[in-house]
């Protein structure tokens, strides 16, 4: 059971659920656990399947199917409209549990349509607070530092095989999902934007820098980025300022859903591996609990940075720093942990012997400081 069903099935009883995430995170997997373990009378609906596909244009499904399940869902035209009226007329006799990926995230653009008609939830691959059963949290950080923490490749923990998955998962995603749901012609020159994003995780990302290297605009490469953004491939870490106008000027930082997508050495594997983690545990925090949360990290113009400020409410509520071997506490934590007085400063390093507390800091090993349940 992933980390998010419980509270699928408690939303389930007041309106339709929508479950977003990457490409083969397990949104099918949980959907059909779902309704096997909870709807034995429930129907299960996919898009991509012909048959499936003619069923849910000509509304054919049982008076006894008391949970429908819509997968990829977003790829129907108008799908909005369509499950609205669906919904409006037979929610009394049917709950809908929806997923997909890329545009079903409906807080980008037209959500109002659907308000107060669904709760939405963001599924993410396994991490150290969401360990299967039977893997100890030492195996499970070694799996997610080499093959992520998908499912597939993460439980069956082989490189080889998961180096192949990773391969056909870009594949598939650059030539179905982007040629599907977007505007863009050359598919490759992408994949080489993507290439080049993967050796710079935990760098700033300057656009206008790599559009020069592909010999494409500034606009672009921006577009492009967005697009790897909606595709549930990448999300872009933002500088924390006061003003906000001044941090959509500064450069982002770029971290990757699948650690194992990384191109760099443990250093930059481990900040993905924490940057991926926070994400998920503010997006579970955003859909339960209904607050704003937002990852930036912090860097001034004397270049003193910290990795990664949790902000919440526009308020900042913890500055957290991510060292691979590094257990001395970083002197950039240390001065903006006594400048900005967070509620918590933690330092995280991935080989350290015994965590510790030092005045404000804590420094702690990866298994602690995100020891589960999410």
């Amino acid at each position: 059971m992933r980390y998010i069903t419980p509270y699928i099935l408690e939303d389930l009883k007041k309106k339709m659920v929508f479950v977003g995430g990457p490409r083969q995170v397990g949104k099918t997997t949980l959907a059909r656990a779902v309704l096997l373990q909870n709807f034995p009378e429930g129907r299960y609906l996919n898009w991509d399947y012909d048959e499936d596909r003619q069923d849910i244009i000509q509304k054919k499904w049982s008076a006894d199917n008391n949970l429908i399940v819509f997968d990829e869902l977003h790829k129907m035209p108008r799908w909005k409209t369509w499950i609205k009226g669906i919904y409006d007329v037979s929610h009394n006799d049917h709950s809908f549990l929806i997923t997909g990926s890329a545009r079903l995230d409906v807080y980008r653009q037209g959500g109002d349509f659907l308000m107060g008609r669904y709760h939405y939830w963001r599924l993410h691959p396994f991490t150290l607070d969401e360990i299967p059963k039977g893997i100890t949290p030492e195996d499970a950080f070694k799996r997610l530092m080499s093959v992520g923490g998908f499912p597939e490749p993460f439980l069956d923990g082989n490189e080889r095989n998961a180096r192949r998955w990773r391969r056909e998962r870009f594949d598939r995603v650059l030539r179905e999902d982007v040629r599907d749901l977007e505007s863009i012609r050359n598919i490759q020159l992408l994949g080489i934007f993507l290439d080049l994003l993967r050796h710079r995780v935990g760098g700033l990302i300057t656009i206008s820098n790599m559009a020069s290297d592909l010999q494409i605009s500034p606009k672009t490469a921006k577009a492009w980025l967005e697009v790897l953004e909606r595709m549930y491939l990448v999300f872009a870490v933002r500088p924390y300022t006061k003003s906000l106008p001044r941090a959509i000027l500064k450069p982002p930082k770029v971290y990757f859903f699948d650690n194992g997508d990384v191109l760099g050495d443990e250093g930059a594997r481990f900040e993905n591996l924490v940057a991926a983690s926070l994400l998920k545990r503010l997006h579970f925090l955003e859909d339960r609990d209904g607050y704003r949360y937002e990852l930036r990290y912090i860097r001034d113009k004397e270049g003193r940075e910290v990795d990664f400020a949790i902000i919440k409410e526009g308020q900042l509520v913890e500055l957290i720093e991510a060292k691979y071997s590094d257990d001395n506490i970083s002197k950039y934590l240390l001065y903006y942990a006594k400048r900005l007085k967070p509620e918590k400063a933690i330092q995280i390093v991935a080989n350290i012997r015994r965590p510790y507390d030092k005045g404000q800091i804590r420094v702690v090993d990866p298994i602690t400081y995100f020891r589960g349940p999410i």
